[in-house]
């Protein structure tokens, strides 16, 4: 889109004009303005920088039939004024072409209109990173001088959304979201024959909050402790899984928690009979999993932004107020995710997916503080990440994937070198059943899915008997 173009199309102003266009007999209009600005670098070295801007309307027309409400919508991106109209018939065709939608409802509303709805979308700039980039500038000389390379991206995301709807609705949230992704590399070392590989990854909303310094200083002791290798075979080992790991598991199992799908009997949440296992125990440590769009740091959108239907999303909930919601509460299943339709169906309260994630055990050690306790009956292991993860039944939500960028060997409470990388098969419900210990709950970034979910905070687990299933090659 073109600076002019973004000037003289205000995104509330697109937004009334779509909902004065409508012919339909209900509508629903999201303006996603979105501004990212990112860094990425090689071998101690800047290689490219940019920012971008974008805006994407999402038309939702509703028009209703004897035999029910149909719904029809229609997404496209860089949307001038003079698109509108072509994309309002657009989406009142799609629904006049299609049958009664299963999860029709009344549109949301009601509520009190966002303060800065007129307002200009927020926006971010290379200025996110006036701090960040050079201390990361100091953190490449200091690296290369200790001969490690580093390599790594840095995201920056702010996402204005604007929601107004032919029922009044008049809601915006602002959403920024930040990645750091940080690996670094040396040769062969010590005992280890083959190039060793670090990884730490941080979430943040602003970079002011991430130190390069320090997290090469973690890349760095790292490294050192893989200069000593050991081979181990497959086998169940004491585990030690870092917030980020444990964010790789429990967003897959929150993406699982379908309140409509368990019903129907479809998944680990499934009881037989046609019910849910809502209410039964999960875990043996008194955990609480939730979610909560006014987490401090962690701030989410209040309100339900659905741009399409299917499963327990809607898009007939959008506007639909979030509060907090516990998943999980003291080691039981608390709450699936549900639209209003699904909800109505299966007699589970309405709780529709909020965009954080919390793990919280009432610990408050450190994940230090768990290596100082594992590893004295035999040798534990301390996970970095976990990659490439895939379903493999979804009854009992087993999962398969691998360990990556350092696995290390604890014994007698230290950490003693790196061992070769695994093949896990594991559940993340049966692995909460299994956890002996939870650490303090900090912000996190999950290696696998932080791309599109990243705003969690975990606790770092002890599981006795985490499940490496085969030895891995890979680095």
């Amino acid at each position: 889109m073109s600076a002019a173009t973004h000037r003289t199309t205000a995104p509330h102003e697109i937004v009334e004009r779509a909902l004065d266009l409508s012919r339909a007999d209900g509508c629903v209009v999201i303006a996603d303005e979105r501004s990212s600005a990112n860094l990425r670098w090689a071998r101690n070295a800047l290689t490219t920088n940019g920012v971008t801007r974008d805006r994407t309307l999402t038309v939702i027309a509703t028009v209703d039939g004897r035999e029910g409400t149909a719904s029809g919508v229609v997404s496209r991106s860089a949307v001038t004024a003079e698109d509108l109209e072509p994309l309002v018939r657009a989406a009142e065709a799609a629904a006049s072409g299609a049958g009664p939608a299963e999860d029709a409802g009344p549109l949301v509303s009601g509520g009190t209109p966002s303060a800065t709805f007129t307002e200009a979308p927020a926006e971010t700039s290379s200025e996110v990173f006036a701090a960040f980039a050079p201390a990361l500038g100091e953190a490449f000389g200091r690296a290369r001088a200790a001969g490690r390379d580093l390599y790594g991206f840095a995201y920056h995301e702010l996402v204005s959304s604007y929601l107004g709807t032919s029922t009044g609705l008049r809601l915006r949230h602002d959403q920024p979201s930040g990645t750091l992704e940080l690996n670094a590399k040396a040769p062969g070392a010590g005992d280890a024959p083959v190039p060793r590989s670090a990884w730490v990854g941080r979430a943040t909303n602003n970079f002011t909050d991430v130190d390069p310094l320090a997290l090469d200083a973690e890349l760095a002791q790292r490294l050192e402790w893989a200069r000593r290798r050991t081979e181990l075979p497959a086998g169940r080992y004491e585990t030690l899984l870092p917030p980020t790991a444990v964010a790789d598991l429990l967003i897959y199992q929150l993406w699982s928690s379908s309140g409509r799908d368990a019903a129907e009997g479809r998944t680990v949440f499934s009881k037989p009979g046609g019910s849910t296992k809502v209410g039964e125990r999960l875990a043996k440590l008194p955990l609480t999993l939730r979610s909560d769009p006014g987490e401090p740091g962690l701030e989410a959108a209040p309100f339900v932004l659905a741009h399409s239907s299917g499963g327990d999303a809607s898009v007939f909930d959008n506007g639909l107020p979030l509060g907090p919601t516990e998943w999980i509460r003291d080691g039981a299943l608390s709450r699936l995710v549900t639209s209003r339709h699904s909800a109505a169906l299966t007699g589970l309260p309405v709780a529709p997916a909020v965009d954080n994630l919390i793990l919280d055990g009432g610990g408050s050690r450190s994940l230090a503080d768990l290596v100082a306790d594992a590893g004295h009956d035999g040798p534990a292991l301390l996970l970095t990440c976990l990659w490439y993860i895939r379903e493999v039944d979804p009854a009992t939500l087993l999962l398969t994937g691998l360990t990556r960028d350092g696995v290390y060997l604890v014994e007698r409470g230290e950490v003693v070198g790196e061992v070769n990388n695994f093949r896990f098969n594991e559940s993340p419900v049966d692995l909460l059943s299994r956890a002996s210990e939870a650490g303090r709950t900090e912000r996190t970034l999950s290696r696998e899915w932080g791309d599109y979910f990243p705003r969690t905070a975990m606790p770092a687990l002890r599981v006795p008997d985490f499940h490496m299933s085969s030895v891995s090659e890979g680095v």
